[in-house]
């Protein structure tokens, strides 16, 4: 998933999905100048939340 898909899954706003992945919270891979996250860890982050 992309920053934009992870932002709109979450309702959240695209920089906080980017400080998650700055600090650690949600693990991603950078690919060129974008991320890339699993959408298994995105489920793991909302249930965590829950």
């Amino acid at each position: 998933m992309t920053v934009p898909e992870v932002a709109e899954a979450l309702r959240v706003n695209k920089v906080t999905v980017r400080r998650w992945i700055k600090a650690g919270t949600l693990p991603a891979v950078k690919v060129g100048r974008d991320y890339r996250i699993q959408a298994t860890d995105v489920a793991a982050m909302t249930e965590a939340a829950s």
